[in-house]
């Protein structure tokens, strides 16, 4: 697999506040981007221009070399976005909520392979309960199984290591080097310290 993410002077505002400018990157296979900063700052709003749901007032996207929008179908499909939300439906079973996540990238899998993905998350005996009964970072951990299962070569995580446990931050650790292993590329903002370690960090509002 022989991936890239760029970005090119990105610059992005808030009313009249200018939260970036002049932002600039790239990220290839194996690779991944921690992006820090204080509260504020501009990451969440960093990711959602990579991911195409903000539109910025200046520079570009681009994914392997072409410029990348979010109605571009090579860049939709190899795209996995996740915002500091857990994005789960409460009166949904976590294993209903992994499907349905999956369902809408257009990720087929089988039961057995969601069944293992919540068993190595942790959440084998709690799959069939509602989401509403499980702690914020079981919730989260809905989010981990996710990751085994999609084929995206592309992340963009928004604070993936919110309310987890130190036991998920290994995990997460984990997942991401076997995502790397495997040729893919990620996008993260995060405050934490992972292995591996990143080639490099992007802060914003320094």
């Amino acid at each position: 697999m022989s991936v890239r993410l760029e970005a090119r002077g990105l610059m992005c505002a808030r009313g009249a506040t200018t939260l970036f400018r002049d932002v600039s990157f790239a990220i290839g296979a194996g690779e991944w981007l921690a992006v820090r900063g204080a509260n504020g700052s501009g990451k969440t709003t960093l990711l959602r221009c990579v991911a195409g749901l903000t539109r910025p007032e200046r520079g570009e996207v681009l994914w392997d070399g072409a410029t990348a929008r979010i109605a571009d179908a090579p860049f939709r499909a190899s795209l996995l976005y996740a915002g500091h939300l857990a994005g789960i439906k409460d009166d949904l079973s976590a294993e209903e909520n992994l499907r349905g996540a999956l369902a809408l990238r257009g990720v087929r899998t089988t039961d057995a392979a969601i069944g293992q993905a919540l068993d190595e998350a942790g959440l084998a005996k709690r799959r069939r309960l509602p989401a509403r009964r499980l702690s914020a970072g079981q919730r989260r951990r809905i989010g981990l199984a996710r990751l085994m299962l999609d084929p995206a070569p592309c992340w963009a995580l928004d604070e993936p290591l919110t309310a987890l446990d130190a036991e998920g931050e290994r995990l997460f650790g984990r997942l991401l080097e076997r995502h790397l292993a495997r040729g893919g590329l990620a996008l993260l903002s995060t405050h934490h310290d992972l292995a591996p370690a990143p080639a490099r960090e992007l802060r914003l509002g320094a």
